[in-house]
C-alpha cells in the first residue's frame, strides 16, 4: 500500500467510491426542492429503518401501548440512499440532513426535533414515560442514553463503513475499529451482568436506543459482523438483547419505515396501528408500494 501524503489543501474526491459516494458532500443546505407530507396525526415522523430510525418508532410504539393516545404518529419513508434527505422541506425539520426528524403539530407553532436521542427525551418528557422520575435514577438513565450517542458513530461510521461498505478492506481501519466496537461491548456486558435494564431495573429510554444498535449487532443483523466480533461471547448483552426483542412494541417498531429484508417485515409508511396486518410490502400491490 502506497502512503498517503494529505495535501496542504483537502478538496473531495468525486472517484473514492464507496456505497455512499453519490449522497456525500463536503455542504450542508438542500440540493431540491420538496415539501414533505403531512398526515392526519399530530405527530410527524421522517426517517428509515436504520439503527438510528427505529429507535424512534420503537419509543412511539412502546408510548402506544402504554394508552398515550397523543402518541399516534404518520411515519414517512425517507430513502437516504436516493438523497431524499436534501429536500428542502426535510431540512426545514433537521438542517444536518439526517434521519430521523419530527415534526409535533399539537403545539403552536409546530415543534421540531431532531437528532433521535433528542426525540427521544422529547418524546419521555412530553408523555412521562420510560425516563425516571428520581434524580439518581435519571440520571443514570440519561447518561446511557449519551453515551450510545458518542459511542455508535465508532460503530457505524467508524466500524461499520470500513468492515462493510468501504470500497477497499484496509486492516489498519478494521483493526482499529474492531478494538473500539468489542471494548464498548465489553462495557455493556460488565454492566448488564448486575443490571436487567441499561438504567437498573426500569425499561427506559436508554434501552430504546442502545438496542437498535449494539442489540442488533449481537444478534447478528448487522453488518453481518457477529462471528467476526465474536458477539456471541457477551452473554449479558445477549441476554438483554433476546428480552427487549420480545417486546411487542419493538416488533412493530422494527418493521417501520423498513425498506429492506423480507417483504412481510417492512411498513415502509406507517399511517394507522391497522398497518401492521394490511400494509406490509408483501400484501401490496406494486402500485401501492412506496
Amino acid at each position: 500500500m502506497t502512503d498517503y501524503v494529505p495535501p496542504k489543501v483537502w478538496s473531495p474526491d468525486t472517484k473514492s467510491g464507496g456505497r455512499f459516494a453519490n449522497i456525500n458532500r463536503p455542504v450542508a443546505g438542500p440540493t431540491h426542492e420538496k415539501v414533505l407530507p403531512v398526515g392526519r396525526h399530530p405527530l410527524q415522523l421522517y426517517s428509515l429503518g436504520t439503527p438510528n430510525g427505529v429507535k424512534v418508532t420503537v419509543m412511539l410504539e412502546e408510548l402506544l401501548a402504554l394508552g398515550h393516545r397523543g402518541a399516534e404518529y404518520d411515519a414517512w419513508l425517507i430513502n437516504i440512499g436516493e438523497g431524499e434527505q436534501f429536500g428542502s422541506g426535510f431540512v426545514e425539520v433537521n438542517p444536518n440532513s439526517k434521519i430521523p426528524a419530527l415534526m409535533d403539530h399539537s403545539t403552536a407553532p409546530p415543534t421540531r426535533v431532531f437528532e433521535s436521542g433528542a426525540i427521544l427525551l422529547y418524546l419521555a418528557e412530553k408523555f412521562g414515560a420510560f425516563l425516571p422520575t428520581d434524580p439518581a435514577k435519571r440520571a443514570e438513565c440519561l447518561s446511557w442514553l449519551f453515551w450510545q450517542m458518542g459511542s455508535a458513530p465508532y460503530l457505524g461510521g467508524g466500524f461499520g463503513h470500513f468492515y462493510a461498505y468501504a470500497p477497499v478492506k484496509i486492516e489498519y481501519c478494521i483493526d482499529r475499529f474492531a478494538m473500539e466496537v468489542k471494548r464498548q461491548l465489553d462495557v455493556l456486558d460488565r454492566h448488564l451482568a448486575e443490571h436487567r435494564y441499561m438504567a437498573g431495573d426500569e425499561y427506559t429510554i436508554a434501552d430504546v436506543a442502545i438496542w437498535p444498535w449494539y442489540g442488533a449487532l449481537a444478534a447478528g443483523h448487522l453488518y453481518d459482523a457477529a462471528e467476526f466480533l465474536q458477539t456471541a461471547s457477551y452473554a449479558h448483552v445477549n441476554r438483554w438483547s433476546s428480552e427487549v426483542a420480545e417486546r411487542p412494541a419493538v416488533k412493530r417498531g422494527r418493521m417501520v419505515n423498513r425498506a429492506f429484508g423480507r417483504p412481510e417485515s417492512q411498513l415502509r409508511e406507517r399511517h394507522d396501528a391497522g398497518d401492521f396486518e394490511t400494509r406490509t410490502q408483501d400484501k401490496l400491490e406494486p402500485g401501492e408500494r412506496p
